[in-house]
């Protein structure tokens, strides 16, 4: 029932985005800190739940909300994955339920050119991920530069859903947990929508 609530704000934001520009990446939802992961009841110290952070250079223990939002920083698709899933894979995850000629922008995390090219040739959806200095398919400056600008709506709204976290999440099980995550992306959602 929740989904399908979520899933129709993310339908009118979409509708709303009249420039079809939207932005990807995936911030981590700590399920308890790092000394306490052999005590942790809810994903009984598995290694595939500790992930690491690279903006922060810290690891994390835990799961990752993979989050697309459109260009006013609304959120149109989420899911959710194990603390060590690759946002690379999540390329791969996401529906990419979006209008004809739309624009995605992501991290450096996302350097797929396989699935770059299969967005672009199936969809016409344009896959601007910023690029390695080591890539062999660089971006002109006005382009990384109009990635920067674009990727800060991400940031905001992952600060916007932490700032809605407490301090810690209290689950007794996994599903418990999943399922609070995945309120307060809603939450934000709505939130969004009474602002309006």
């Amino acid at each position: 029932m929740l989904l399908i609530l979520f899933e129709a704000l993310g339908q009118t934001w979409k509708q709303l985005n009249t420039e079809w520009v939207y932005s990807i990446d995936s911030f981590p939802i700590p399920v308890c800190a790092n000394i306490r992961i052999p005590r942790s009841k809810i994903y009984d110290g598995k290694q595939e739940y500790r992930g690491y952070q690279a903006s922060k250079r810290r690891y994390f223990y835990g799961i990752k909300i993979h989050l697309m939002v459109t260009e006013s920083g609304e959120p149109v698709e989420f899911f959710l994955t194990n603390g060590s899933f690759a946002d690379v894979k999540g390329l791969r995850v996401f529906p990419f339920d979006l209008p004809e000629g739309s624009v995605v922008y992501a991290d450096r995390a996302y350097n797929d050119y396989e699935v770059e090219d299969l967005l672009l040739e199936a969809e016409n959806i344009q896959l601007s991920a910023m690029r390695k200095s080591s890539s062999t398919r660089p971006l002109a400056g006005y382009v990384q530069f109009l990635q920067h600008h674009k990727r800060k709506v991400i940031e905001t709204t992952g600060s916007l859903i932490s700032q809605l976290l407490p301090k810690s999440i209290h689950a007794v099980t996994a599903k418990g947990f999943e399922l609070k995550a995945m309120l307060f992306v809603l939450a934000l959602s709505v939130n969004l929508w009474v602002a309006t």
